[in-house]
């Protein structure tokens, strides 16, 4: 693993500058404002280094699946307008100035003093109160503070499979004596790396892009793309209409509709393919076109075809992305049923929703791993449009190490 900071005037400078070096798979794991140093500091600007990583070859493994390993309530959404469109942009702002660097910094020195003083507790134990594994076969302090960090993973429910892969990694490259703290800042980088660059919609290269969202029902996907089209009409000034071809529940066609009045955009119902490709016709002058599919059982083979059908509608005539929304609630093994019955039909990238409702961040990584789709938002909330956010490799692991 590959880890190197870049400065640069701006953000964005410092980003270029490391791909550039290091090529566009790069990670960032940290942003920050730098003072020069030197009699001259105080008259002369800031620049902002970028700490990146970028994993080597030899340290990636593909996805794997197996076939191992209940649909929730649909959630009620509560809309919360209100002076949106005046402040949703300081919202943003407000949200992307919480001090995400200051908690960096503290994160792994908060962490050690917790892990490291539950290592003393149980140091302290009298010996009939330690386990038998540790009878048998004294444990180095490294490998206890490593089996900390897999039973916190597996509190957070990772997979006992992708959490035995990465202590494995961990232990591979660490010596007997390796101190906490290197063990605690490579687990965290290298589990930065396995979920990946947030990737969310990005605009078509010419034209109209048509954005489907798929998923089974009761994950929220109607109240999630109320809130990303409110993102792109308030806060990025994009034309999008909504289209729904969710024809099996009246409600969910309805709910949308209420989104697009109180949007102000169009919104239409399709039946079939090509009232799809009608709608691209007639909304060419729109940036996106947002479609909301039918959610469905895995185990529903008509309403699978029925789903597919409409997602390949624009093939070859226009850009499209595709997204499957899922529940963090949703059991890990019913998870893995769906994602499979969703990867016959297309690719995709993954949209997580009920944030609110779980301690439990795991299945996160369990599903990009298993996939190897790229993780784009996440919702924490029912209120439209403020639960929204882009995904946060770094505050996620924080979560599955222990963090808050």
């Amino acid at each position: 693993m590959i880890i190197k900071k870049f400065q640069g005037k701006t953000e964005n400078d410092a980003v270029e500058a490391a791909k550039r070096e290091l090529g566009n798979n790069v990670v960032i794991m940290n942003v920050r404002n730098v003072k020069k140093k030197g009699i001259l500091r105080f008259f002369l600007p800031e620049t902002v280094e970028v700490t990146v990583a970028l994993e080597e070859e030899n340290e990636r493994y593909a996805p794997v699946r197996s076939s191992e390993e209940k649909r929730e309530p649909a959630a009620s959404a509560s809309v919360v307008f209100p002076a949106a469109r005046e402040n949703y942009q300081n919202k943003n702002l407000v949200l992307e100035d919480l001090n995400e660097e200051r908690r960096e910094n503290a994160f792994l020195e908060e962490k050690l003093n917790n892990l490291h003083s539950l290592l003393e507790q149980q140091l302290q134990k009298p010996e009939e109160e330690r386990g038998e594994e540790e009878e048998e076969a004294p444990a180095s302090e490294l490998e206890k503070f490593m089996k900390l960090l897999y039973n916190t993973m597996l509190d957070n429910e990772v997979s006992e499979k992708y959490a035995n892969q990465i202590i494995d990694e961990i232990e591979k490259s660490a010596k007997p004596n390796t101190p906490f703290d290197y063990a605690l800042t490579n687990i965290y980088q290298k589990m930065i790396l396995k979920f990946g660059k947030q990737e969310g919609i990005t605009p078509a290269e010419k034209g109209t892009k048509v954005i489907f969202f798929i998923g089974p029902t009761g994950v929220g996907k109607t109240t999630t793309i109320a809130k990303i089209a409110s993102r792109f009409i308030v806060d990025e000034k994009k034309k999008v209409a909504l289209v729904t071809a969710d024809t099996y529940r009246i409600a969910a066609a309805e709910q949308l509709r209420t989104y697009a009045g109180i949007l102000e955009v169009p919104f239409r119902i399709v039946y079939t393919p090509e009232e799809i490709k009608k709608s691209l016709r007639d909304f060419v002058d729109y940036d996106y076109i947002f479609v909301d599919t039918s959610g469905h059982s895995y185990q529903n083979e008509e309403q699978k075809e029925s789903v597919s059908s409409i997602v390949h509608s624009v093939d070859g005539e226009a850009e499209k992305e595709t997204f499957l929304v899922l529940s963090a609630t949703t059991k890990y093994r019913d998870l893995l049923k769906i994602v499979d019955t969703y990867t016959e039909v297309t690719d995709y990238k993954l949209i997580f929703t009920k944030l609110d409702e779980t301690s439990a961040y795991g299945n996160l990584l369990n599903i990009k791993l298993y996939t190897g789709a790229a993780l784009s938002y996440v919702t924490c909330g029912q209120n439209v449009p403020d639960d929204l956010e882009d995904f946060n490799p770094q505050r996620t692991v924080k979560q599955l190490l222990g963090g808050k």
